[in-house]
């Protein structure tokens, strides 16, 4: 049985740093407005494609926006 991880990540709070909405931020990932909503609320985890855009939207590495609560593992 594979273990269930939590992915946490600072991704609506770095969204309304900027005043994007779901949609603009979509927009510029080139994703649906879902497809944010669901990142945002950890129902979904995105491609690693998808966290390296995300990363390089926000100029951050990936392991600053996305924690899998994993310490010391």
């Amino acid at each position: 049985m594979q273990e269930e991880v939590d992915m946490k990540n600072r991704l609506k709070v770095l969204r309304a740093e900027r005043n994007w909405s779901q949609a603009e931020l979509a927009g510029r990932l080139d994703v649906s407005r879902q497809a944010v909503n669901a990142i945002e609320t950890g129902k979904y985890d995105p491609s690693l494609p998808l966290a390296f855009r995300i990363g390089r939207l926000f100029e951050m590495p990936i392991e600053e926006i996305f924690d899998d609560e994993h310490d010391g593992e």
